[in-house]
């Protein structure tokens, strides 16, 4: 738990996803449209990455990904991104986060 919550606040947004989620995808692919650059960490690739998922559980995240952290805060799943980038609540997050400046 603790390293996930150290990786989660070393950078304005941080993705904990599988190579092989499609939903990882999706939401990699969002972020990188609105021109955020996020650090990605691809469990089924860490050497820990299984600890790391449990983790994520703990935390909340079901399904474990993809897990997104705003600020270091926990922001949860796919469904609760796209909601807030749909309400137009997603980008001001983002800027308050330092992540974009647009």
């Amino acid at each position: 738990m603790d390293r996930v919550m150290k990786l989660a606040s070393n950078t304005a947004v941080v993705i904990f996803s599988k190579s092989s989620c499609c939903m990882s995808h999706a939401i990699k692919s969002l972020f990188y449209d609105l021109g955020v650059s996020p650090a990605i960490y691809e469990l089924d690739e860490e050497p820990k990455g299984w600890e790391m998922e449990k983790a994520l559980q703990r935390l909340g995240c079901n399904p474990s990904v993809p897990a997104v952290f705003i600020g270091g805060q926990l922001v949860n799943s796919a469904n609760t991104i796209m909601s807030l980038h749909l309400s137009g609540r997603l980008v001001p997050m983002l800027k308050d986060a330092g992540a974009m400046w647009l």
